[in-house]
């Protein structure tokens, strides 16, 4: 995201095969142990993955995607949305709605465009949001799909309505006219709409440059403004969010969400969040500096939905959480295609819940629950003391890796960690750990091709003489999950085909990684 008028970030999908970043193509080691990876249906939503897509995150069959569109529940399954681009490799630009589904936020099924673009003479399809109107308040009949979407015809932003009456499958156009006009400013995008259940109405978060819009509607044709947030301090505002949750108190919180980017104040550019409370008009947050779902470079555009059992009803204690695996610093920079003829992943879906702390509420993350049944094979190292280093036998691109470092807080080593995604020389290789005399934790991706060399950092104390730790790797991903999942640092990286070394250290004193296990993720069909 740039801090700039909306027409700079756009205009990036523009002929955007045309400036595509291709780095060197990845090449197979010669022995056994890095060896190109089989070609057997890998990544989530290709059949014939070849070098360097993921085998356990959603990508994108081909070309390019881009921001992820709140999954909505219907039929048992969850609706998973997002921007595509079918012209991207030919330099095309333009984006439509393209969907998938799930049951288990791990396996998606393509199901194709949902929205072609340029159906009409507004122009593509950007971002918003979907509804079901069980209650038929839009007039296309009860349990039609609805999207409030930005167009922007002559490059002026509006929200318009679609509607979908064959389950969300496909979508026509609720009129020419937008149903949220724009008022006369360059940014007015993402609509986030949401159920306002105490007051029996629609409620709409907007995004508008440095402000969240609020607005109301009653059949969600007519929207009336009634408020705004305001943030001058992070940007151009994003894809924002609204929902409540209950959290580990069981005391009932409101979230007030956005992408933005911190990057002038030494923050983060991903999702920033705020707890505080809602009266159907306004947000009053607890506090005035936003929470980060990631300290990471690439989450962005990020969503999150709700968990509904198998009766279909909400569970208001669980929330999830998808974010696009890039930035638009460097959006076409990828390898991949190259190798695979496409540009476009996410990270992890996470299951989030809300909980308290000294400082307030925040939301804790985790990959997603049912990444436990697609282990392939599980090594368990036990209790691994170590001064200096040592490579594990285990060599894998995709795997989830859990352990507690543990050292003492009286003679704390200088540096503790892994190097993963490592070539069979060490030369390249993604770090993660934390390095005590700082103190913080990091993920540093320089020593490995990647989009721009850079290192991310997050406070710890060296004093606790602990630190849970969970890294899942997936070919070109590392996310780190630090703790109960307060902090995560999300990175995107292109490690060649043979670069799938794991190294510990501990460097300038001892530390043991207790009860370190990896386990090794198959591909999802």
């Amino acid at each position: 995201m740039k801090d700039s008028p909306s027409v700079s970030r756009r205009s990036l999908l523009t002929g955007a095969g045309a400036v595509a970043f291709v780095a060197p193509l990845a090449v197979a080691g010669t022995d056994a142990a890095m060896a190109a990876p089989d070609t057997a249906s890998g990544g989530t939503l290709s059949k014939g993955r070849t070098r360097m897509r993921p085998d356990y995150h959603l990508s994108v069959p081909d070309n390019w995607k881009n921001d992820p569109q709140r999954p909505i529940y219907l039929d048992g399954e969850y609706h998973y949305y997002y921007l595509y681009n079918a012209d991207y490799v030919s330099g095309g630009g333009g984006t439509s709605w393209r969907r998938a589904t799930t049951t288990d936020h791990v396996t998606f099924r393509d199901r194709g465009v949902a929205i072609p673009k340029f159906s009409n003479s507004n122009g593509d399809c950007w971002s918003g949001s979907l509804v079901v109107d069980d209650r038929n308040t839009a007039g296309y009949g009860a349990g039609a799909v609805i999207a409030i979407l930005t167009q922007a015809p002559e490059g002026r932003q509006a929200q318009y309505l679609w509607y979908s009456t064959d389950r969300g499958a496909t979508f026509k156009p609720g009129g020419p006219a937008p149903v949220l006009p724009n008022p006369g400013v360059g940014d007015f995008r993402d609509p986030k709409v949401i159920r306002d259940e105490e007051r029996d109405r629609w409620f709409m978060v907007n995004a508008e440059g440095q402000k969240l819009g609020f607005y109301t509607s009653a059949d969600l044709r007519s929207w009336q403004r009634v408020g705004e947030f305001v943030r001058t301090d992070l940007g151009v505002l994003e894809c924002p969010d609204l929902f409540r949750m209950t959290a580990d108190d069981g005391t009932t919180q409101w979230v007030l969400a956005t992408s933005a980017n911190g990057k002038g104040r030494g923050l983060p550019a991903t999702y920033a969040y705020w707890t505080g409370t809602f009266d159907g008009s306004s947000f009053a947050s607890d506090r005035s500096e936003p929470e980060w779902l990631d300290y990471g470079f690439d989450f962005y555009g990020a969503v999150t939905y709700p968990n509904h059992d198998a009766a279909g009803a909400e569970d208001p204690t669980l929330r999830r959480a998808i974010g696009w695996a890039n930035f638009w610093d460097y959006p076409h920079n990828t390898p991949t295609l190259a190798t695979d003829g496409y540009n476009g992943d996410d990270m992890i879906v996470r299951d989030l819940r809300l909980k308290r702390g000294t400082g307030g509420y925040y939301l804790a993350s985790a990959p997603t629950a049912a990444l436990a049944d697609h282990v392939k094979r599980s090594n368990k190292l036990g209790d691994v003391t170590l001064s200096g280093t040592r490579d594990l036998n285990v060599r894998s691109q995709a795997y989830d890796l859990t352990c507690e470092l543990v050292w003492d807080p009286a003679a704390p080593p200088a540096n503790i960690g892994f190097e993963v995604c490592r070539a069979p020389g060490g030369g390249r290789h993604v770090a993660a750990g934390v390095f005590l005399q700082g103190p913080f934790a990091y993920v540093n991706r320089r020593p490995t091709i990647n989009p721009t060399a850079g290192e991310t950092q997050t406070p710890v104390d060296p004093g606790s003489g602990r630190l849970a730790l969970r890294l899942l790797v997936d070919r070109t991903s590392v996310e780190l999950f630090l703790g109960d999942g307060r902090v995560v640092h999300s990175h995107r990286v292109f490690p060649l085909e043979g670069d799938d070394g794991i190294r510990l250290y501990a460097h300038e004193g001892t530390a043991t990684f207790r009860n370190l296990q990896i386990n090794e993720i198959k591909a999802t069909p």
